[in-house]
């Protein structure tokens, strides 16, 4: 089978397509067709080799696909073969014609719904959903939504609109303030700009995904007793901790935690479910062949991409 694999640490370009045997179900996996395979900045970073991430090479990348079932280990119900589902893997394989899931892992995708838009959820809309459930009650609430383009960003805004909160969205460039304001978001700003928390009026709770100085700047602007969540740090470490250890003990900090297997299919298969029944969209900014890989990479690192970024197999 076709897959796309890294022999050493290091650019895009060290992203090779090769062929491989295909893969073998053990006990209590299944082998997926994979048509789409998500993109996580995360894996970018794996890539790259940078610390703390570290991985055995050589290795294929990718963690979330979706398709169909092909073949069910040996103890796993035969009943599975040909259903549309979505899974995270263990880490890696997810860039290849066929990758190995646990059963355990599988979501069925609802009939209508496209398999893309369940690659772009199986991770991304996990993680919106455990932010969410973190901070608690929005409504009425003035949130400050960062990456707010992103493909985590992008649900949040819609899943604090719809949870009565009011979002100030935060992204690069009209075109992505624009995709947030379309999403739902009250108020854009350009934090591509030095002077970007200028005339922000305090906010009641900053949902974190970028870190480094953007999250710092953030920070700021959360009133006494606020909250902020710290989720992702695409820029760096920034405040990827606690508010008070940053100099603001007047804020609460609130974080997902560790999520255990059955907590991130759960969380998964919610946002499906939204999705399915029309009250959440994942944004699919740009699909690439899975040959093309390294450009896929390519725009990530780059801040070239809006929403979730999707390799089609």
């Amino acid at each position: 089978m076709r897959a796309v694999r890294i022999a050493r640490f290091g650019p895009p370009e060290v992203l090779e397509p090769v062929v491989v045997d295909d893969p073998v179900p053990g006990p209590g996996q299944v082998v997926i067709d994979v048509e789409y395979a998500g993109i996580t900045f995360v894996e970018t970073q794996i890539r790259a080799g940078r610390p703390p991430v570290a991985a055995m090479l050589p290795t294929v990348l990718g963690n979330g696909v979706a398709g169909v079932v092909a073949e069910t280990g040996p103890d796993v119900d035969r009943g599975l073969v040909g259903k549309r589902v979505t899974a995270s893997l263990n880490g890696r394989g997810g860039y290849a014609e066929r990758a190995v899931a646990e059963a355990q892992r599988l979501i069925e995708v609802p009939d209508g719904l496209g398999l893309d838009q369940a690659a772009a959820l199986i991770a991304d809309g996990r993680t919106a959903l455990a932010v969410l459930g973190a901070v608690g009650d929005l409504a009425g609430a003035t949130v400050l939504v960062e990456a707010a383009a992103g493909g985590v960003g992008g649900l949040l805004v819609q899943l604090v609109s719809a949870a009565g909160g009011r979002v100030v969205a935060a992204a690069s460039g009209a075109a992505k303030l624009a995709v947030a304001k379309e999403l739902g978001a009250e108020v854009t700003v350009d934090y591509s700009e030095q002077s970007w928390t200028e005339g922000i009026d305090r906010v009641d709770v900053v949902l974190d995904g970028v870190g480094g100085t953007i999250g710092e700047q953030a920070l700021s602007l959360v009133r006494p007793g606020g909250v902020f969540c710290p989720y992702g740090a695409a820029a760096g470490a920034g405040v990827f901790g606690s508010a008070a250890d940053a100099g603001r003990p007047d804020v609460r900090t609130a974080t997902t935690g560790m999520l255990d297997v059955a907590r991130q299919v759960a969380l998964a298969g919610e946002a499906i479910a939204l999705a399915a029944s029309g009250r959440l969209r994942a944004t699919v900014g740009q699909v690439f062949a899975l040959s093309d890989a390294a450009d896929a990479h390519s725009a990530i690192e780059n801040r070239a991409t809006i929403g979730k970024t999707l390799l089609s197999v």
